[in-house]
């Protein structure tokens, strides 16, 4: 199926009193009945705004149906029930929990693993993971790093404590500095880029870690505004792309594994205690080998 794709539909009079499942397969040339009713058991199907679950829920005439098709589905067991869904979890990359309290939880995650629930599932997130947990309640998620972006984020347990860290990183009271590696030689020691992105202020600090010749610079990007995608959209507006990434990258021959891109510190004022918490994630060692073959 490729990218996902949001499919609407407007439940008919033809429609009325059929099972959802039914109606999904019908209309949908895309999916099998039996596609469908994985579609509902990975929650990739909305009614009339609503994520549903349900195949034997009875449509209504009129009601609007929206059905995400994409990697999620692609991925998940060809069954539903939870040992299709344990199956599921079982190909997920492992995360490493590096602080918790009865307030936050710090996790440094790996790349291929999606922060948060999507339109396409509400499972096989780093969120759900973590709410899953024995003993664990929901996770409010406060901040997110793209898919195949590494590194710290911290996650509210109370709606309390997600107020609160929600306000800091409103007002820029969060400490967050990446490892990125761009392409091309940063001539510049350090730079702040000041570049709306969609129309919002941003602004980054670039600073010079390392050059590998003439080939790539790998810089400390700390974040003085936190915008989607703002730091791969500042190193492609300086001329020197994030190597790896796929949307605002370019290709090379010494290209990494995946978008060398990492979140590696941390810093935040406990949402209760106000007591400073800062954590440091070392660069992982999919891109660290990259980078040694690099040197050589």
């Amino acid at each position: 199926m490729g990218a996902a794709s949001r499919r609407r539909i407007v439940a008919s009079t033809e429609d009325q009193g059929k099972r959802l499942d039914q109606v999904l397969a019908a209309r949908l040339p895309e999916l099998s009945r039996r596609q469908a009713r994985v579609l509902l058991d990975i929650g990739g199907v909305f009614v009339d705004g609503a994520r549903v679950k349900v195949a034997s829920r009875k449509v209504r005439a009129g009601q609007v149906l929206e059905a995400t098709l994409g990697a999620a589905l692609e991925r998940a067991t060809k069954t539903v029930g939870r040992a299709a869904r344990a199956r599921d979890q079982e190909t997920l990359p492992d995360f490493h929990v590096v602080y918790e309290d009865a307030d936050v939880c710090v996790v440094d995650k790996p790349p291929g693993l999606l922060t948060a629930p999507t339109p396409e599932s509400d499972r096989q997130n780093l969120a759900d993971l973590l709410s899953r947990r024995p003993g664990c309640g929901t996770m409010r998620v406060v901040h997110r790093i793209d898919l195949m972006t590494s590194g710290l984020l911290v996650f509210a347990k109370t709606d309390a404590a997600n107020r609160t860290l929600a306000e800091r990183f409103r007002v820029h009271g969060v400490r967050r500095q990446y490892i990125a590696v761009v392409g091309g030689v940063l001539s510049e020691d350090r730079r702040t880029v000041d570049l709306p992105v969609r129309g919002r202020r941003a602004v980054t600090h670039l600073e010079v870690v390392e050059r590998f010749g003439d080939r790539a610079t790998r810089l400390a990007c700390t974040l003085e505004t936190g915008r989607t995608h703002q730091i791969r959209i500042h190193c492609r507006h300086v001329g020197h792309p994030i190597l790896g990434d796929p949307e605002y990258g370019i290709r090379t021959a010494w290209d990494p594994p995946r978008m060398a891109l990492h979140a590696a510190r941390l810093g935040f004022e406990h949402p209760r205690t106000g007591a400073p918490l800062d954590f440091e994630s070392p660069l992982p060692a999919d891109l660290a080998a990259w980078l040694e073959r690099i040197r050589r």
